[in-house]
């Protein structure tokens, strides 16, 4: 999301608080809300299928799940062919 949605977010959020929103503010408002949702959950995602984790002795002991995904997307060596990767 580039800077002037945030600053509109902001924005808006202030005119909330002061003197309330009309009802395009609120739809305008919802809008931009879901879409900065949306690429943070985006980014969330992305940050953790580039997670590995490892015991202390050196053992890769990712979750199952996080590492379909990460075969998926092709990541730390783990391919689709190789279940056991």
């Amino acid at each position: 999301m580039n800077e002037k949605k945030i600053q509109r977010i902001n924005e808006l959020a202030r005119k909330k608080k002061t003197v309330g929103l009309t009802g395009p503010e609120k739809v305008e408002q919802a809008k931009l809300r879901k879409e900065y949702i949306e690429g943070y959950r985006h980014s969330l995602l992305h940050h953790i299928a580039g997670i590995k984790i490892v015991d202390e002795d050196g053992n890769d002991v990712t979750p199952e799940k996080l590492r379909q995904l990460q075969r998926e997307r092709g990541l730390h060596g783990r391919s689709l062919d190789d279940p056991n990767s």
